[in-house]
């Protein structure tokens, strides 16, 4: 927005702070928001903005400071409170009900009533009014699980319009979005702040932020370290604010040396938890010293494919063998103890057992095996050493090794699942979202570690929906698309638009053998 400063402020906190067990979250943290304007918040992992966004939804309450909402001072118990002021928040992980409608996950905990009786042809009404309005282009009537991510993420905008929401808060919203559909979220983005709402935008992506805000918060270490002007900084800029130092975005990747064929997929088919089936005859082949990235929109099959590869889930039919042995049926043990790392797309579910150490979660996957065990009892010398190892080299912030995983970060949390899989003779790596939600400090380290493993002769198995991960690191590029594969392209062919468009099913699907 232009002369945002002469705009009324319609939130602001003042000396936030906010203690967890062994850590200051919050510092004294200020933030302003004027009406009809966009302010991103940005920091690394664990500098405390999901902390303050919490206070700021009635999720938390601070133990220091105040929040005012449009001058007036507000304490909120809630978010049923925070809702009531005008504040809505769409989480990065959608808060949606698949089996119900559009308009019955919009007001649902708010429903309209006819008499005793829901007046869903009112609610109907009143969704398609708000998608008209803001131009969220979503069917009342349409099933959400039948949706595309970005038309979700469009269903849980309407929720917060819904409930009247002057203030938004977005966590991340385009981590899951194509190309076409983060510039469409943009477009929806400014129209709301035309209409006067205003925005509090939280992602990692430097360029998204310098497309899109009015202005820059920039946290560290829990306190604010400086704010920014879109038009005068530099994503080298903000990420120097951010992490303190310089950063390198593009990490020196050499030329590919591939070797044999650690793993092959032929003719794949695997369904999921309803039996549906997800992967459609997938042909896919890594090579020892190589990188192949498989780049989709979520949902088109990726996760199958890699719990597949991990042994977490049997195919229907198909074979994979990596070095010559087929795994079809193989406990994700057996497959590990190939010299096969997995990072899972979901940390919490499936990388990390919450409520034990972090010790403890970086031995998971060789915990029954010298030198962390030995005759059925644990050395915890050795896994003492190991965790104050990994901590050290993967920098992951816990006020200590016997800290519960589950009460860090999520990037630290990721930060830990990483340390853990890149430990070890790793001869495969299938490695799903790796850096997803993580600063740009973590993200140079995590992708500098890929390619270290890769020059080290191991096979690397990458799916992200992060699009310019899947350019920066891969070697050949497989773009999925409805549980199949639409084309392979070898990374110097490869564009951000043609994969794009690829990943939007606009190309002739190829299940050929990869080239």
């Amino acid at each position: 927005m232009s002369e945002a400063t002469d705009a009324p402020r319609v939130l602001e906190a003042r000396g936030i702070s906010k203690r967890f067990p062994g850590v200051l979250a919050n510092d004294k943290v200020g933030l302003v928001v004027h009406k009809g304007e966009i302010v991103c918040l940005l920091g690394e992992n664990g500098a405390g903005k999901s902390t303050l966004m919490n206070v700021v939804y009635g999720l938390y309450h601070p133990d220091e400071g105040e929040l005012l909402v449009n001058g007036k001072r507000v304490v909120f118990t809630s978010s049923a409170d925070a809702i009531r002021a005008g504040i809505g928040m769409v989480h990065q992980h959608f808060q949606l009900v698949p089996v119900l409608t559009v308009a019955e996950n919009v007001v649902l905990g708010h429903e309209i009533r006819k008499g005793p009786f829901l007046d869903l042809a009112r609610a109907r009404r009143e969704v398609a009014a708000l998608s008209k309005e803001y131009g969220l282009a979503v069917d009342p009537d349409a099933r959400v699980e039948e949706l595309s991510v970005g038309a979700q993420q469009r269903v849980e905008l309407i929720k917060a319009l819904y409930r009247n929401a002057d203030i938004l808060i977005l966590d991340e919203p385009t981590a899951v979005l194509t190309p076409a559909e983060v510039d469409h979220f943009f477009g929806v983005v400014r129209s709301l702040v035309e209409a006067g709402k205003s925005v509090v935008f939280i992602t990692h992506k430097l360029r998204e932020v310098l497309a899109v805000a009015d202005t820059v918060t920039v946290l560290r270490g829990g306190k604010v370290v400086g704010t920014a002007d879109p038009k005068t900084a530099t994503e080298e800029s903000l990420a120097s604010l951010m992490v303190g130092r310089d950063v390198v975005f593009e990490v020196p990747k050499g030329p590919a040396h591939p070797g044999h064929v650690i793993l092959s997929v032929r003719e794949l088919h695997v369904a999921d938890d309803r039996g549906v089936p997800t992967v459609d005859g997938v042909h896919l082949e890594v090579r020892a010293g190589e990188i192949l990235g498989v780049a989709g929109v979520e949902g088109n099959g990726q996760r199958e494919l890699v719990e597949a590869v991990a042994g977490m889930r049997p195919p229907v039919r198909g074979h994979i063998q990596i070095e010559g042995h087929d795994i079809g049926g193989w406990s994700p043990r057996r497959v590990t103890q190939l010299g096969v790392g997995h990072v899972p797309e979901d940390r919490a579910k499936h990388g990390l057992v919450g409520t034990f150490s972090v010790a403890d979660n970086l031995m998971l996957n060789r915990y029954n095996r010298r030198p962390f065990s030995r005759r059925l009892v644990f050395e915890r010398a050795f896994i003492r050493d190991n965790a104050q190892r990994g901590v050290k080299e993967f920098d992951i912030r816990t006020p200590s090794v016997d800290t519960p995983a589950g009460s860090l970060s999520g990037g630290n949390q990721q930060k830990v699942v990483v340390a853990r899989e890149l430990s070890g003779d790793v001869k495969l790596l299938v490695v799903a979202q790796p850096t997803r939600g993580l600063d740009v400090g973590s993200v140079e380290f995590i992708h500098t570690q890929i390619i270290q493993l890769r020059d080290g002769g191991a096979a690397v198995l990458l799916v992200s929906a992060e699009l310019d991960e899947i350019l920066a690191l891969s070697d050949r590029i497989a773009v999925i698309y409805r549980g199949r594969v639409a084309a392979v392209v070898p990374r110097p062919e490869a564009t951000r638009e043609g994969c794009g468009l690829l990943m939007a099913g606009a190309g002739e699907q190829a299940p050929a053998a990869p080239t």
